[in-house]
C-alpha cells in the first residue's frame, strides 16, 4: 500500500507525561523550542508535509472546546471526500470521527508554521458538519463507517494530498493506536528535565479499551542526544509487536 512514513514526535517530562504542572515551568521553554525545531524549524531534522493529532489535542491547542456553528437546514453535500487546493507548506490532520470540532477557518497557525486543515471523519459525521467544513474551505476525508480505518486514511493522505512524511503528535491513545495498528515507523521523544509525579495526566502512549489493546511493542534505539540544559532527544525505530 502507498502510505506516508510516520514518526511519533512528542515532548515529555522525565516521568513520561505530556501534560501536567511541569508545562508551566519557564525552564521548560528550551525543551519545547528544541521539539519545535526538530520537526518544524528552518533546519528541521524531519522533512514532513503534515502532522496529525486527535480531537482532544486539537481542542486544547486550536478550537478550544467551542461548539461548531452548524446550519441544520444546510443542503445535502456530495458524497465522498472534499479536497481543497492549497499553497500552504504544511497540512494539519485532525482525527475527528463524529465531526465535533468548532473550526472557524481552514488555516491554522502553530508558532511560525501555517497549515491547511484536513478533517478525518467517519460516516457518523453529519451532513451539516460537512457543509460547515466546505463553507470554511476545510478539506475532509471519510475513512470508515463507525470507526477509523487506519489503512484507508494512510492511503488517502498519501494519494490525495501527496503526504510522504507525517508526524504523529498525540494524544496518548491515538499515538498508541497507530503503533498497535502497525502504522508508526519511528518514535522521537524529547525529554524535558522536569517531573511532577502527577497521576491524573497522560503519558505519551496509552491504550484505551475499545480502541486499542495493550500488546507489548518492541523498539530499537537509533539516536541519543543530550543538550546542555538537560533536554534529551531519543529516537527509536518501531520493531513491532513482541
Amino acid at each position: 500500500m502507498n502510505r506516508p512514513y510516520i514518526f511519533c514526535h512528542m515532548v515529555t517530562s522525565i516521568d513520561g507525561k505530556i501534560d501536567g504542572p511541569h508545562k508551566a515551568l519557564p525552564e521548560r521553554q528550551n525543551s519545547g523550542d528544541f521539539f519545535y525545531n526538530v520537526a518544524f524549524g528552518e533546519n528541521a531534522y524531519y522533512d514532513m508535509q503534515a502532522w496529525l493529532s486527535g480531537r482532544t489535542t486539537t481542542d486544547e491547542s486550536f478550537t478550544h472546546y467551542k461548539k461548531p456553528n452548524l446550519d441544520k437546514n444546510a443542503a445535502s453535500v456530495p458524497e465522498g471526500d472534499f479536497v481543497v487546493e492549497t499553497e500552504l507548506p504544511k497540512y494539519y490532520v485532525s482525527v475527528d470521527p463524529s465531526g465535533k470540532l468548532a473550526w472557524e477557518d481552514g488555516t491554522l497557525q502553530f508558532k511560525d508554521t501555517q497549515a491547511h486543515v484536513i478533517e478525518v471523519l467517519t460516516e457518523k459525521a453529519s451532513n451539516e458538519y460537512k457543509a460547515m467544513l466546505r463553507e470554511l474551505n476545510i478539506s475532509y476525508v471519510i475513512v470508515g463507517k463507525d470507526s477509523l480505518d487506519y489503512q484507508l486514511l494512510m492511503e488517502k493522505l498519501h494519494d490525495l494530498f501527496h503526504i510522504e512524511t507525517l508526524m504523529l503528535g498525540g494524544g496518548a491513545v491515538l499515538n498508541w493506536s497507530f503503533i498497535q495498528e502497525g502504522f508508526c515507523d519511528e518514535v522521537s521523544i524529547v525529554i524535558a528535565p522536569f517531573a511532577d509525579g502527577n497521576t491524573s495526566t497522560s503519558t505519551f502512549l496509552s491504550a484505551k479499551e475499545g480502541l486499542s489493546d495493550d500488546t507489548p511493542v518492541s523498539f530499537s534505539l537509533d539516536h541519543v542526544e543530550g543538550k546542555e540544559d538537560g533536554t534529551v532527544w531519543l529516537r527509536y525505530k518501531v520493531r513491532g509487536k513482541a
